[in-house]
């Protein structure tokens, strides 16, 4: 009884044989040689797998998750020097509440930041009817007074896998929309290579007396 090789049954289970030999190694495994029976079924069991593996799309919310960790992690061993350089000038969460009122959520957030080379203008407001926050905000480059930040990258994150990018305009302006999941992580991109990193935590919420 002739036997086949490895190699020729890896052709017989990706049809890459001749009809002939087809037919001939077809009444071989007919014949009962249990080894080849063996040989094949392992083959054809690996081809299955690469064509489940080629043709698998992961869900596209996973995706997203992935990506929004990429890029934290990739932020990760930058944000100490970033932070080292952001001073907070204004910020609305931050003035002293009316005697008798209560702390509370607020549908709007007012922030004015120094970042070199920048100075960062941000407003965060809930959209009305919605679970998004509009970010709107304009930079100055103080390296250039009275001259707009225009052309910077700006990417936005929740911090829950949903991130959206956004350019400066020719004044400085930028508007973004992002479904409202509490955090906030603002970046900019800099003419000094490093990313400017802005991260808000409880964007529009209640801040505790120790962020005060």
């Amino acid at each position: 009884m002739k036997h086949f090789t490895t190699e020729e049954w890896i052709d017989f289970v990706n049809q890459a044989v001749s009809p002939g030999d087809r037919d001939e190694m077809e009444n071989h495994l007919k014949e009962g040689c249990q080894g080849c029976r063996e040989a094949v079924s392992m083959w054809q069991r690996v081809q299955r797998s690469a064509v489940a593996e080629r043709n698998y799309q992961p869900p596209a919310a996973t995706l997203r998750i992935v990506k929004a960790a990429f890029v934290a992690a990739s932020l990760k061993g930058q944000r100490k020097e970033s932070r080292s350089r952001i001073s907070v000038l204004f910020d609305s969460l931050l003035q002293p509440v009316v005697e008798g009122a209560r702390s509370a959520a607020t549908d709007s957030r007012q922030m004015l930041y120094r970042a070199d080379p920048f100075q960062i203008d941000l407003q965060i407001e809930a959209k009305p009817g919605s679970n998004d926050l509009q970010v709107t905000g304009q930079l100055l480059d103080l390296s250039n007074p009275g001259i707009a930040g225009k052309d910077v990258n700006i990417t936005l994150s929740n911090l829950r896998g949903h991130v959206v990018h956004a350019v400066s305009n020719q004044h400085g302006e930028f508007t973004c929309d992002i479904k409202n999941s509490g955090d906030l992580q603002i970046t900019f991109s800099s003419p000094r290579g490093e990313p400017i990193v802005i991260s808000l935590r409880d964007a529009l919420g209640r801040l505790s007396q120790d962020d005060k």
